[in-house]
């Protein structure tokens, strides 16, 4: 008998770690089950190990682990199990297993009348859960925003290494290198809302809808409504150009081509124009009230908020509610704010240098494995790769992810008190010498990665002595007998 063929996709926001453990724990799950599997990876420089039609046409089942649009239309009729990229990590085995008992639904996939292949299923397959498929359309605007804030973040800061305003021309420490990698920098912070809003309406609508998105999300921007303008051009693009496909469907598919290159775009760009046009000054009232309260807040009461932003980046380390925190931290960087991501980075490093210190001050408790993997934490930590704290997270997340939020909350905390600035949205350590603050930067993070590596600490060690305590019980009982 022929094993069973799964194919696979992963993604996740970032592209940077959740996707490639997923697909880690996929294909240690199949090799244990007796199951072929191929996975194709949605990470940050693109499509990898991609499915062929032949993959696809062969597969007994489908798994969509994806926090991200990762063209499902192409599994039309097949059984699939879609899930979060989270659940492929941590129900790998349950996941396959459903597949195999013959439970997974059939995929079934909405067309969308446009003129190529890439531009059909402008809608989400009926069956998805409705609140993970907005997630979804977010995320991948999301995961295609942060290489622009990343790579403009990090020039804008580099440009500060000349001075705060060497890149002012009418002040004394005016340099034109400075100025010049601020003007690069700022180009990459311009695109971001516009960027955010292509691509949650291309996750809705592909292609049609992406130029849709971009033109309110300029709106958007131009307007100063911020990334809370950009996430509402961006649903309210993709899905004008869904309607758009529900009216015109009646046309002769020989008019396909018109309706792609010709109505989409002018019917599109001219009802998100308009209504983005009315809707620009409201948001904008909000986005700016929202980075005012962040502001005061974070002057009024720093404690309260340290414990926000801290608990909010250690609860899922990359996932939804990190991003909701990241995210913030970058839209306030774009608005001249660096206080607020200076708490969010160092929120973010400690989760995986709390495990790291634990696995040295504690080796006795960890096993060999999990020392290897804490020894890594020190350059994931260090770098602000926040995931790598999962693998020990997911052994027991209900003792394990309050003590990484409490480490991250004592960071975030003691950055917020100390006013640190950080101008750049990542890079963890890498961006030390544009931190205003850096040694206390450090110390705050020290300080918070070894609170909570302690606590970690004398949790594994208690659990140890509970474990010598039960094997000890039996062997007496056998002795006994």
């Amino acid at each position: 008998m022929a094993p069973i063929k799964i194919v696979a996709a992963t993604g996740c926001p970032t592209g940077i770690a959740h996707t490639f453990m997923a697909e880690e724990a996929l294909k240690k799950a199949a090799s244990k089950l007796g199951v072929e599997i191929k996975v194709e990876t949605h990470g940050q420089v693109g499509v990898e190990n991609e499915l062929t039609k032949k993959d696809i046409a062969e597969a007994d089942g489908v798994i969509l682990a994806a926090d991200k649009d990762v063209y499902a239309y192409r599994f039309h009729g097949k059984p699939t199990v879609e899930v979060s990229v989270a659940k492929g990590i941590h129900e790998a085995e349950e996941l396959i297993q459903t597949i195999i008992d013959g439970k997974a639904t059939v995929y079934k996939a909405k067309k969308s009348d446009t003129s190529d292949e890439e531009e059909k299923e402008a809608s989400e397959k009926g069956n998805n859960n409705f609140a993970h498929s907005i997630y979804k359309h977010l995320m991948n605007g999301v995961s295609h925003m942060l290489p622009f804030v990343v790579g403009g973040g990090v020039l804008i800061a580099i440009s500060f290494l000349f001075g705060i305003h060497s890149a002012n021309p009418d002040h004394e420490s005016y340099h034109p290198i400075a100025a010049m990698l601020n003007d690069i920098g700022s180009l990459g912070f311009q695109m971001m809302v516009p960027i955010l809003a292509a691509f949650i309406a291309e996750s809705i609508a592909k292609r049609p809808g992406m130029v849709v998105g971009f033109i309110g999300g300029l709106i958007a921007s131009n307007g100063g409504a911020g990334f809370l303008g950009g996430i509402a051009a961006g649903f309210i693009g993709g899905f004008i150009i869904v309607l758009l496909g529900k009216l015109l469907e009646k046309m002769p598919k020989s008019l396909n081509g018109l309706k792609s290159i010709f109505l989409y775009p002018l019917i599109g760009i001219l009802f998100v124009g308009v209504i983005m046009t009315l809707l620009v000054e409201p948001m904008t009232a909000i986005n700016e009230g929202m980075i005012s309260f962040l502001s005061n807040f974070q002057n009024a009461n720093p404690i309260l908020l340290g414990i926000i932003v801290g608990s909010m980046s250690a609860f899922d380390m990359g996932g939804p509610v990190n991003k909701a925190a990241y995210v913030t931290g970058t839209a306030l960087l774009g608005e001249g704010n660096y206080y607020f991501m200076a708490g969010v980075s160092a929120a973010c490093i400690t989760p995986p240098l709390i495990t790291a210190f634990a696995t040295l001050f504690f080796k006795k408790y960890f096993n060999q494995a999990e020392r290897n993997a804490g020894g890594v934490n020190f350059i994931l930590g260090s770098t602000h790769i926040t995931e790598g704290a999962i693998p020990f997270a997911a052994k027991n997340p209900i003792v394990v992810i309050p003590i990484l939020m409490i480490g991250s909350s004592v960071s975030a905390i003691l950055t917020y008190m100390m006013k640190i600035q950080v101008p750049a949205p990542h890079g963890g350590f890498l961006v030390l010498p544009v931190v205003t603050g850096a040694i206390q930067w450090i110390i705050a993070i020290l300080i918070g990665s070894l609170v909570g590596a302690f606590l970690y600490g004398f949790y594994k060690k208690r659990s140890y002595s509970k474990d010598q305590q039960s094997k000890g019980s039996e062997n007496d009982g056998q002795q006994i007998a």
